[in-house]
C-alpha cells in the first residue's frame, strides 16, 4: 500500500490520542492531588486551653494548653459583626471571594518588590496566614509557594467562617497569649462580644507587631496606631463617623490581668473528665458561685482564730439536679492549709448527718411514728456503748425530739431494729460509693459517723427529702446525659426512690422545728428569709462539722474543718457549720417565694390520737391525748402499754402475783390494784443510777414460794459476751460487773463459774479480780430469771 495513502489515517490516530490525552492527564492530576491531600492533610488540630464556663456562657476558669499558652477557643458566636468587619477590612477585604490566595494582590506585591529590589509588601490572605500559624516556616519565596498551595487545600476542607474562626484563635498577642478570646479576657477582662470598636481595633493591629506593640507596656504607641486605623475605617466607610469618633476618644485601659479562676476544684475535675474539650459548659450560676465563694472565704477568715482553716459548700437546684455552686476550699491558692484539696469530694466522717435517712427508713418500715417513744438512756449494744454528744441523757423521748436534737442512743437502737445491711443498701441506692466499699466492715457505729462519706454524696442524698423520697442525680455539666441516656437529669424517672413521700414529709416536718440560729439578729426581716429544714453533724474528735439544709428550691451542703484532720475543741455542726449554711441560703434564696412542702397526695399519710406517754393507741387508763402522723397500712398500731396493773397490799409495800394474792374480807389484807410505769430495764437502771424518782413496783411477796421462769432476765452489760480480756498476772486489774434488770427486780445474784459471788442491787456495780482462763458469768434476779455470758481471760 502506498505510504502517502496511509498518512491521513496516521494523522487521524494522532489527533485522537491528543484529544483523549487531556482527560486522562486531568484525571491523573486530580487523583495525585487527592492522594497528596490524604497523605498530607492540613494540620487543623490545635491544642487549645480548656475553658470552663457557667451555664450562661460566662467564663469561670481557664487553663494553659499543653504548650503552656493561653489559647482560648473562640466560637463563631464570639465573632461579632463589628469584629468581623474590622478584621476583614484590615487583613483581607476579598476573603469571601478568593480561593485561598489573591492573584491580584500577589501580582501587585511582586511588582513592588521587583521595583524596590527588596521585600516591601506581602500578599498573604487570611487563609495563608492561618497556614503560616499552623506550620511556621522561614520567610522565603519557597515558603510562600507552599503556603499558597496549603491555603487552597485548607479552603477545600473548611468553610470561610471556619477559616476565619481558626485565624482569630491563632493570631499572636505577645508572650504566651494567642487568639482573640485570650487577648480579650486577659488584657480587657471581658469576652469578645463585649469589646468596643476601639478595643476591637486595638486587638486587630497587635498581631502584625506583637513585639513592639505590647499591651500594658506600650499603650501610647498602640493608641496612635489604633487611631490611624480608625481613620482608615472611616474613610473606607467601614464604620460611620460617630462610631469612629467615639472610638478615637476612648482611653485605652489595657493591662495584663489574671486569667479567670473561679470554681477551681470543679474546673480541675471537669478538665480531668473531658481533657480534649476546649469549652466545658458547667451548670454553675455565676452569681450563686461568686456569692458562695465570697461567703466561704469571709467565714473562714473569721474562724481562723479558732484554728479552723477550711470549708466546702455545694449548692444543688432541687428542680433540675444542677449544681449551681461548687466551692471545694476557702482559698485555692493557700497551699499551707491545703487549699487545693477538693472538700466536696474528700472522704470524711459524717457524724450524725446520716440520721434523717435512717429515720425515714424507720418510718417506712413502720417501726416508729413521730410521737413514738424511744429511750435515751445508757445502753449496751453487745459491747458497744455509745454516748450522746453532750454526755447528757433525756430518758424516754419522742422520735421527732430524738431526731431534732440528734440524740445518739435512739439512733443506734433504730439502726439495730432496721438492720445495718438494710440501711447500707439504702445508702448504696442513694449514691454513697464510699459506704458501698466499706459495707463489710460497718456496724452500729456508722450512724454516729463510723463510716466515710463525701459532701457531694451527703448533699445529693438530702435532695430526696425535697423530692418526695427520690434522689436527684446531680449534674455538673449542662445537658449532660444521665445514666439512662436521657439528655436531662430533671427527668424524674431517672431518680431512684430510697423512701416514700410520706417518710420524706415526716422527716422534713421534724427538721423544720429546730430553732434557727439567725432569727434573733434578723427578726425584722424574718418574713423574707428562706424557710429551711436542716440537720447538723459533728464527727468524732471534732474534726468535721456538717450542716445540710434544703427547701423546695435548693439543697445546700456545708462542711467546715481542717483538711489536715486536726480536731478543734470548739468545732460542731450546730455552732460552726450552720451559720455558714444560713448565710449561703440567705444570699442565694432571699425573698424567693418558692412555697413550702405539703403532705403528699394519695391519702396514705393521716393523723390519729395517741397516748403521749408511748405514742401508741391510747387505752382508757391513759390520761392525755396527742395527735400524731402515721402512714396507713405501714405504721404500727399497737395499744398503749406504758402502764401495768400490779396487785399490792394496802400500804403499797408488797406486790402479789396471782398465786399469792390474799383473799378474805380483812380490809388490811385485801389486795389493791395499782398502775405502775412499765419501764424498760435500761430506763430503770438509769433512773436509779441518776437518783431520779420514779414509781417503782414494790418487791414481791417474800412468802410466795412460786418460782418464776418467764419474763425478761437481767441484761449483763459488763462483761461482754465472747470477749477477750488481757490482764497482768503480777498486778491484775479488777473487772466490773453491771446489769440492767426489770422494773420489779429488787435484788440480783452474781455467779462466777457457777459459784455465788455476791448479791447486790440491780443498779449496783461490783468488782472482782480475774484469773486467766475461761469465765462464765451468770446474773439471776429475785424472780428466778437468769442470763449468762462467757469470756476469756488472758495474760498480757
Amino acid at each position: 500500500m502506498n505510504v502517502s495513502a496511509r498518512l491521513p489515517d496516521y494523522r487521524r490516530s494522532l489527533g485522537y490520542l491528543r484529544t483523549h490525552r487531556w482527560p486522562k492527564l486531568l484525571l491523573g492530576t486530580l487523583l495525585g492531588l487527592f492522594l497528596l491531600d490524604r497523605l498530607f492533610p492540613p494540620p487543623t488540630r490545635v491544642a487549645y486551653s480548656t475553658l470552663v464556663t457557667a451555664a450562661d456562657g460566662t467564663t469561670l476558669h481557664a487553663f494553659l494548653n499543653r504548650n503552656d499558652k493561653w489559647r482560648m477557643y473562640a466560637t463563631l458566636d464570639d465573632i461579632t459583626p463589628r469584629l468581623r468587619q474590622a478584621i476583614l477590612r484590615k487583613e483581607d477585604r476579598w476573603f469571601y471571594w478568593h480561593p485561598g490566595l489573591n492573584p491580584v494582590a500577589m501580582a501587585r506585591a511582586a511588582g513592588r518588590n521587583l521595583l524596590s529590589g527588596r521585600r516591601t509588601s506581602g500578599a498573604s490572605t487570611i487563609t495563608m496566614q492561618v497556614v503560616r500559624l499552623l506550620e511556621p516556616r522561614p520567610r522565603t519565596y519557597l515558603s510562600k509557594l507552599i503556603e499558597a498551595a496549603r491555603a487552597v487545600q485548607l479552603e477545600a476542607h473548611l468553610s470561610k467562617d471556619e477559616i476565619l474562626q481558626l485565624y482569630l484563635n491563632l493570631i499572636p498577642y505577645g508572650g504566651n497569649v494567642e487568639g482573640i478570646k485570650s487577648a480579650s479576657l486577659i488584657f480587657f477582662g471581658k469576652p469578645p462580644q463585649l469589646l468596643s470598636l476601639a478595643e476591637i481595633t486595638t486587638l486587630a493591629i497587635i498581631p502584625n507587631r506583637p513585639s513592639s506593640l505590647r499591651l500594658g507596656d506600650n499603650n501610647a504607641a498602640i493608641v496612635q496606631a489604633r487611631n490611624a486605623w480608625l481613620r482608615r475605617f472611616e474613610q473606607a466607610g467601614t464604620f460611620d463617623e460617630k462610631a469612629v469618633q467615639d472610638a478615637l476618644n476612648e482611653p485605652l485601659d489595657a493591662r495584663r490581668r489574671p486569667a479567670p479562676n473561679q470554681a477551681p476544684q470543679l474546673s480541675l475535675r471537669l478538665r480531668t473528665e473531658q481533657p480534649d474539650q476546649p469549652i466545658i459548659v458547667s451548670t454553675l450560676q455565676p452569681a450563686v458561685q461568686a456569692a458562695t465563694e465570697r461567703l466561704v472565704r469571709q467565714y473562714v477568715d473569721r474562724v481562723r482564730g479558732q484554728n479552723i482553716h477550711n470549708a466546702a459548700v455545694l449548692v444543688i437546684n432541687n428542680q433540675t439536679g444542677a449544681v449551681e455552686a461548687y466551692v471545694g476550699s476557702a482559698d485555692f491558692a493557700n497551699t499551707f492549709d491545703g487549699g487545693q484539696v477538693d472538700g466536696v469530694q474528700a472522704i470524711r466522717s459524717p457524724g450524725s448527718a446520716l440520721k434523717p435517712l435512717l429515720y425515714a427508713l424507720a418510718f417506712d418500715k413502720g417501726l416508729i411514728t413521730p410521737k413514738a417513744k424511744l429511750n435515751d438512756v445508757p445502753t449496751n449494744f453487745g459491747g458497744y456503748e455509745p454516748d450522746n454528744y453532750d454526755r447528757h441523757f433525756n430518758g424516754p423521748v419522742t422520735a421527732e425530739f430524738a431526731l431534732a436534737n440528734s440524740l445518739n442512743i435512739p439512733a443506734v437502737k433504730l439502726l439495730r431494729d432496721v438492720s445495718t445491711p438494710s440501711f447500707v443498701g439504702t445508702l448504696r441506692q442513694a449514691g454513697f460509693r464510699t459506704v458501698q466499699k466499706q459495707a463489710d466492715d460497718l456496724g452500729l457505729s456508722m450512724i454516729l459517723g463510723g463510716c466515710g462519706v463525701t459532701l457531694e454524696e451527703l448533699t445529693q442524698a438530702y435532695t430526696a427529702f425535697a423530692d418526695g423520697g427520690k434522689v436527684r442525680e446531680v449534674r455538673f455539666v449542662a445537658d449532660a446525659p444521665t445514666k439512662t441516656g436521657s439528655p436531662s437529669a430533671a427527668d424524674e424517672s431517672t431518680s431512684p426512690a430510697i423512701f416514700s413521700p410520706e417518710a420524706a414529709f415526716l422527716v422534713t416536718n421534724t427538721l423544720t422545728q429546730i430553732t434557727r440560729p439567725d432569727l434573733p439578729n434578723n427578726f425584722d426581716n424574718s418574713y423574707r428569709l428562706p424557710r429551711i429544714a436542716w440537720k447538723t453533724g459533728t464527727s468524732y474528735g471534732r474534726r468535721d462539722a456538717w450542716s445540710i439544709g434544703y427547701n423546695r428550691h435548693y439543697t445546700v451542703g456545708v462542711w467546715v474543718g481542717n483538711f489536715s484532720g486536726v480536731g478543734v475543741p470548739d468545732l460542731s455542726g450546730a455552732n460552726t457549720a450552720t451559720p455558714l449554711l444560713f448565710q449561703v441560703f440567705n444570699a442565694i434564696d432571699y425573698n424567693t417565694p418558692t412555697g413550702w412542702f405539703r403532705a403528699p397526695a394519695g391519702g396514705k399519710l393521716a393523723s390519729r390520737q395517741v397516748c403521749p406517754e408511748s405514742g401508741d393507741a391510747p387505752e382508757r387508763t391513759c390520761e392525755g391525748r396527742a395527735v400524731d402522723y402515721y402512714i396507713m397500712g405501714v405504721s404500727r398500731a399497737s395499744r398503749c402499754q406504758h402502764q401495768t396493773m400490779v396487785w399490792t397490799n394496802a400500804a403499797g409495800t408488797l406486790s402479789y402475783c396471782a398465786h399469792c394474792r390474799p383473799t378474805g374480807g380483812d380490809s388490811l389484807l385485801r389486795p389493791v390494784a395499782r398502775l405502775y410505769p412499765n419501764l424498760a430495764p435500761e430506763v430503770v437502771a438509769w433512773y436509779a443510777a441518776s437518783n431520779r424518782p420514779y414509781a417503782a413496783i414494790p418487791p414481791h411477796n417474800p412468802a410466795c414460794e412460786r418460782v418464776f421462769g418467764t419474763g425478761v432476765a437481767p441484761l449483763i452489760t459488763s462483761l461482754n459476751q465472747n470477749s477477750e480480756y488481757f490482764i497482768n498476772p503480777q498486778k491484775p486489774a479488777d473487772l466490773a460487773l453491771t446489769c440492767q434488770a426489770a422494773n420489779d427486780v429488787r435484788r440480783v445474784y452474781w455467779y462466777l463459774n457457777e459459784k455465788l459471788y455476791r448479791a447486790a442491787k440491780p443498779t449496783e456495780t461490783l468488782f472482782f479480780t480475774p484469773t486467766p482462763g475461761t469465765l462464765t458469768i451468770a446474773c439471776a434476779d429475785d424472780k428466778g430469771r437468769v442470763s449468762r455470758v462467757r469470756v476469756l481471760i488472758k495474760r498480757e
